[in-house]
This record gives structure tokens, sequence and C-alpha cells, in this order.
């Protein structure tokens, strides 16, 4: 089966590297020049060749207005390296509003690249390196401390001259300000050097920095110039050519005029790989699983799932139908399902609310339903492109009436595919909805993962049109397991009329008080059923302890992270992330009874404690904290943070030593 896989194959891995900056003829049969003019300013480095630093880890930042390029340079970096055989994990910087004001603090658009020498699961802590194309997107992220102490600043310097006084100005106090607090920065002429080789300069300096960067990270030019035909094959071969023009223009002028750069060693992969982001690996489940129908309403973070699915999806006979409104979408859906497809609607948290109403007629109904929520910050239209893990609770309790649905997570880029061909599964066989919950986070991250290989167990079944048999009812349920014979329309005998209405078995209308329950009754046992089949979580670490951490979604790889290198100091702390939070899995009190404590670790809010005001009686907990408590009876502490950003792995060190020392 052809998935459309629009990305390349990482089957070729590179596990050692030249030990100088600059590869000579081995870089694209190159010729270096070592006599580019440079500029004459007091941070500018000396020429030549210099001995790379062995590292192995680093994180790099691209940083620009909107529409400069940025997230485009970070994506073919962390493509590049992922091919060189490192682990990489890259992360947009996205600003809340969809075009912010050219030059503005708040205005940050880009990439964080975080590159090593082994696997690589979350964004890391802060960022090693910057290149930035003004002053003031370098000044927000250096507000938002996302800096380490003496990180390597690359600046666009054409400010410094700018024919505006006010713009000159404001540069040279930025650059001081920096300066002065420890950073070392290198003022990069990025706009004259690319009018040398391009007209629109402002449009091909991100290709200029990339090549930059592919020096200073020792990654082999041909590599990169292979990812720019990819990214812009589609384009005329003129954009191509530019394009490569001044990638090599930036790896030249970085060999030339920087005095550092560096190689992390490559781990040989024993597989092919792939390199997607979340919302990617999402639509890919869609297209593995068999599923034939997606229907959605653009809404951010989650539409360039459906982007990608309209690109491919034809490709497998499929479908991408964008409805007038959230609402219409998930009826088109309802009716897809109803009528044999089961149907995938991708929305992020204020479609969701909208889609309630909707969703409560597939669970009365019991039609097969798969509904993808990209979490984003709420609540209202709240930060549409940030992350947040807020919308939980409204998946397992949302709408009016008892209206019980299957709820996951996937907590990695991998999971993001598989959880799919999952759910469609257990929608089609509970005849259910299950809602897949990921984020804003795990949406636009990129991560390799070995190349899925395609199983017939995937795809749905045929669909059934053979005769009911006599006497079958539409709502026949089993008294054990709550489930049903789904009907299929056009089957022979298998004629009734569907309604959101109270119905008994024949799906008459009923309003008999002991129908009503009975048949609240049967929809939940289904989810009492498929908690049967489910295996107990791994825990990540020891099975006892002095202190288990809880996740779930995102957070997966900085948690365990943290939990590795407290580990690794001594400490008894293992984790445990759920990828079912209803019905949640077997065995967990038995894990949690393990540990002197428990806490959870979430991008939901939290009362903090240290709160004048706040005490056991009146403390609001963070969602999975609130469930395990109720479900168990254990004491379970929890610790969150809702800024907008992947917790990091750093900050959940801290976390845990707080509690460890209490």
């Amino acid at each position: 089966m052809n998935l459309g896989l629009a990305t390349q194959t990482l089957n070729t891995t590179h596990e050692q590297r030249t030990t100088n900056c600059g590869y000579g003829k081995n870089m694209n049969e190159m010729t270096m020049q070592k006599s580019l003019k440079k500029p004459g300013n007091k941070t500018q480095a000396s020429a030549g060749r210099t001995a790379a630093v062995k590292l192995t880890e680093h994180i790099v930042e691209i940083i620009s207005d909107s529409g400069e390029g940025a997230q485009k340079c970070g994506q073919s970096l962390g493509a590049i390296a992922a091919q060189m055989g490192n682990g990489i994990w890259t992360t947009e910087i996205i600003p809340a509003e969809i075009r912010p004001p050219a030059r503005s603090v708040a205005g940050a658009s880009g990439n964080r690249i975080r590159i090593g020498s082994g696997t690589i699961t979350n964004g890391g802590d802060e960022t090693d390196l910057v290149v930035a194309f003004n002053e003031q997107v370098l000044l927000g992220r250096v507000r938002a401390k996302e800096l380490k102490p003496g990180c390597i600043i690359l600046l666009e310097s054409m400010w410094r001259s700018h024919a505006e006084p006010k713009i000159a100005a404001s540069y040279i106090e930025t650059y001081d300000r920096v300066v002065a607090a420890g950073y070392k920065v290198y003022e990069i002429p990025m706009e004259q050097e690319c009018r040398t080789l391009v007209a629109d300069a402002k449009r091909g300096k991100n290709m200029f920095a990339l090549g930059m960067l592919c020096h200073l990270y020792s990654l082999e030019l041909k590599l990169a110039v292979d990812q720019i035909v990819l990214a812009f094959g589609k384009k005329d071969q003129s954009v191509v050519d530019a394009n490569i023009k001044l990638l090599e223009g930036g790896h030249k002028w970085a060999e030339a005029n920087l005095d550092f750069c560096y190689s992390i060693p490559a781990t040989r992969a024993t597989e092919p790989q792939i390199v997607v982001n979340g919302n990617t690996a999402l639509a890919l489940g869609v297209l593995a699983s068999g599923m034939e129908i997606c229907a959605m309403y653009p809404i951010t973070p989650a539409t360039s799932a459906s982007h990608y699915l309209s690109e491919v999806f034809e490709n497998v006979g499929g479908m991408v139908h964008q409805a007038e409104d959230e609402i219409a979408a998930c009826a088109f859906a309802i009716g897809a399902s109803y009528a044999s497809k089961c149907t995938v609607t991708i929305t992020s948290g204020p479609g969701y609310s909208l889609k309630q109403e909707a969703i409560g007629l597939a669970v009365m109904g019991e039609i097969p339903l798969v509904v993808v929520n990209v979490q984003r910050g709420g609540p209202s239209t709240g930060q549409p492109t940030k992350m947040e893990q807020g919308d939980l609770m409204t998946a397992i309790f949302g709408s009016h009436g008892d209206a019980p649905k299957v709820v996951m997570a996937p907590g990695t880029i991998e999971e993001c595919f598989y959880s799919i061909i999952t759910a469609r599964k257990i929608a089609e066989t509970f005849n259910m909805v299950v809602v897949v919950l990921t984020d804003a986070g795990l949406a636009t991250s990129q991560q390799p993962f070995p190349r899925p290989k395609f199983s017939d167990t995937w795809m749905a079944p045929p669909v059934d049109q053979s005769p009911v048999p006599e006497g079958a009812k539409p709502y026949d349920w089993d008294e054990t397991t709550g489930l049903a014979r789904r009907f299929i329309p056009g089957q022979p005998g298998g004629m009734h009329t569907l309604t959101g209405l109270a119905h008994d078995r024949d799906s008459h209308v009923a309003y008999d008080a002991e129908i009503n329950e009975q048949t609240l009754r049967f929809r939940s046992l289904k989810l009492a059923a498929l908690q049967k089949t489910l295996k107990a979580p791994p825990v990540f670490g020891d099975p006892k302890g002095d202190l288990l951490v809880v996740g779930w979604g995102s957070t997966k790889g900085a948690i365990e992270e943290a939990v590795e290198a407290m580990r690794a100091e001594g400490h008894k702390v293992s984790s445990m992330h759920l990828q079912f939070l209803q019905p949640l899995p077997p065995g967990i009190k038995e894990i949690m009874q393990g540990f002197k404590n428990v806490m959870t670790i979430e991008s939901n809010w939290s009362d903090r404690p240290e709160d004048k005001i706040i005490d056991e009686s009146n403390r609001r907990y963070s969602s999975v904290a609130i469930l395990l408590r109720s479900r168990y009876l254990v004491d379970v502490d929890c610790w969150s943070e809702v800024r907008g950003e992947p917790i990091k792995p750093g900050t959940i060190r801290r976390v845990m030593m707080q509690k460890l020392k209490k």
C-alpha cells in the first residue's frame, strides 16, 4: 500500500565526521574561498579552518519575524541532521498572533532544534546557539529565559546602520545589553551577503543561515542540497537554484569567517527512519488505518494534518471534506461512519467544544467515530499557537448527560501514528467514539522514528453486507459487555430508524424509565469491556521507590529524561505514562502502592499550595491527579506548568528534587 509518504527515508547514517570544520571537495565538490572580506566588527571571528569541538548534543534556535523562513530553516536543519544519523527533536517557535508586527519582542517565529548523538525525545533545556534575524526577536527569547548562560548568538548586523535612527539605536542598545549579560555575539551581515547572490535577500536569508549552520555542525552539504530540492521541488527550477546558491553561500561564508564549529557523532540506525511532525504522523495513521474520509474545518494547530491528507489521500482512495464549520464537519463524519465508513474528524479545543452535541449523537446512536483534538491554550480563543493539556476533562466528561467515550493520548510522534490505527479498531469493535488527544507541542515537533512496516491487520475489514439474521435487533446489547452487532445501511433485513432520542433494542423511541436506565448501563459496560483487554502501563525505572511521577501525552520524553538523570544520581524515582485515560488500564493502583510518594506532571492548571488562600479544602488539582485520586483513593500530588511551551526536563528534575526533600 502506498501511504503517500512525502518524507525522506533515513536509511543511510554516518558514524564519523571530519575533524575539521570545512569539507573542501567532499562538500558538494565546492571550492572553498579563503579570501572573503570580513566586516570590521570587533565580534567578528577570524577566518580559517578550525578543529571541530566534539559534543554529545546541542540546542540551536533560528528566529525571525513571521514570513522570513526561520521555521523552514529549522525544519530543514533537523531533517539533515537526522539523515546524518543524529537524534533530533524540533520545536516550532510560533507567536500567539498569526501575523504580529515586524521587529516585535513577542513576534519571534522560528524553530528550536535539539541535535544529539543518541535518541532525542524532547526539546531539552536552554539553547546553546541562536541565529537571530533582528535584535527584537532575540530580546524576546532572552526575556523568556530560553538561552543558556554564555549562549552563542549569530545576529543579523544590518540594523546597526539602519536609515531609521530609532531602529539603529534599538539594535545597538540590545546588542550592548546581551553582550554585557555574558552572551557571545557574532554580528553576521546576512542581508548584505545574500544581496550578492539573489535579488530578494529577505526571502532567501533562511537558506543562507542553513548553510552557515551546516558548516557549524559539520553536516554534509549534499544532504542539504537534497533537502532543498525536496522542499522546493514543486516550484520553478529557478527557485530551487537560487536557494541552493544561498545555501552554498552561507556555508562558504561561515567557513571563511567563523572561528568555531562542532561535530556531534551520529549513531548508526539499524533500520530505515522517517522524520515527520506529530500532525503528519496522525495523517499517516489515518491512511494506514484504512479510514477513507476525514471531515474537518480549519483550526490552529490541527490544520496541517488535514493539509497533508488533502495532498495524498486521493492516492489511496480517501477524501478530505472541508465543511462550513466544526459542527457540520462532525455531523458529516457521523453520517459517513453510519453509512459504513468509520470516519475521522480533526480539530482543536474550540472546535471540540462546538462538536460536543454531535458527539453525543454518535454516543447515543453507537456509531463508530474517531475525533482528534490537537489541544492548544484556552479557554475561549486562548493561545491558538501554544501548547496545553487542558482538554482532558472535557474529552472524558463533556456533553450533557452520560456519554461514555474512549480517550487516548499518544506520548510521542511515533505514537501519534499508531494511536490512530488503534483508535479506528476500538471505534469499530465497540461502536464507540474514540477521542485522541495530542497538543501543539507534538503537532509541530519533528523526530525520526522507524519507518512503519505496513500490516494488513491495521486495515478495516470489508463492509459487511450479508443478510441480518432473522430476529436480530439493531441494539441487541450483550448483557455482560454491552456490545451489539452493528447494522450497516443496505444490509438485507437490517432496516431501522436511527435516532438520537432514548431508544430500545429495536431503535424505537422509548421514554420508559427502565429502558432508559438499561441503555445507559449497556453503553457504560463497553468501557469496562475495553478495560479488561488493556495491559497495565509500564513503569520507567524500578517498580518500587521513593517517588513515582505520572504523566500523559507530550510530557513523556521530558519526564523520562528527568527520571533517568535522577536515577543516575542515585535517587529512587520512576515514572509511569498513561496512554489510555478512559478507561484507565488495570494495575495502576498496585503500581502506585509501590512508592512512598506519587505526583503527576502536567500542562494544565493546578493551584499552587504556596498561595496563601489555598489549602486542602479548596485546592484544584491537575486533571490526571483528580482522576487518580478519585478512582484509587491514593494521595496523589501534582505539579503543573501552563506557559504555552513544553515542560523542560531540567524543570521536572527540580520539581522532583523538591518533592523528595519534603
